[in-house]
């Protein structure tokens, strides 16, 4: 009952503000006033105070907030146990996004553009392994690459 009392004199005392800012001509202030003013005794109509004041004295809800403050704890604990651990979420994450979508196949020299990973090009499946005399080659075979890419360019 005196929760009620309260938020009406509320409601009347932001009502006279705002008439008295009206009076002003400050209309665009004056009407926000008024809707402020509004929201306690429109809490009142629909029952909401006497709601809040009801469950406000009642220990099982104490209880629930209690059991509340516990569930957050153990969230934060288990986060900053997980950053301890040097993974975030977000590594952990962007290491799957990896390992769905490759961007170059196995085997291939070229992005795989087209169909994904679900569906390797004939070329790339059927490429032949390199063996072991190849592995083995003389130092001097390993830069015939860069020594063609040179010559193409004229260096």
């Amino acid at each position: 009952m005196l929760a009620e009392t309260i938020c009406s004199a509320a409601s009347a005392a932001g009502l006279g503000i705002a008439a008295v800012t009206a009076y002003r001509k400050r209309f665009l202030t004056a009407t926000r006033i008024a809707a402020y003013s509004l929201v306690p005794i429109g809490l009142v109509l629909t029952g909401v105070v006497e709601w809040v004041s009801g469950i406000a004295f009642k220990p099982s809800v104490w209880i629930g907030f209690g059991v509340l403050g516990l569930a957050w704890l153990l969230f934060m604990t288990t986060r900053a146990v997980e950053r301890r651990s040097g993974t975030t979420r977000a590594e952990r994450r962007a290491a799957r996004a990896a390992e769905r979508n490759e961007a170059v196949a196995p085997g291939a020299s070229a992005p795989s553009l087209g169909a994904g990973s679900h569906a390797r090009p004939a070329a790339a499946a059927a490429a032949p392994k390199p063996k072991k005399k190849q592995e083995a080659a003389a130092p001097g075979d390993d830069f015939s690459d860069i020594e063609a890419i040179l010559k193409k360019h004229g260096i």
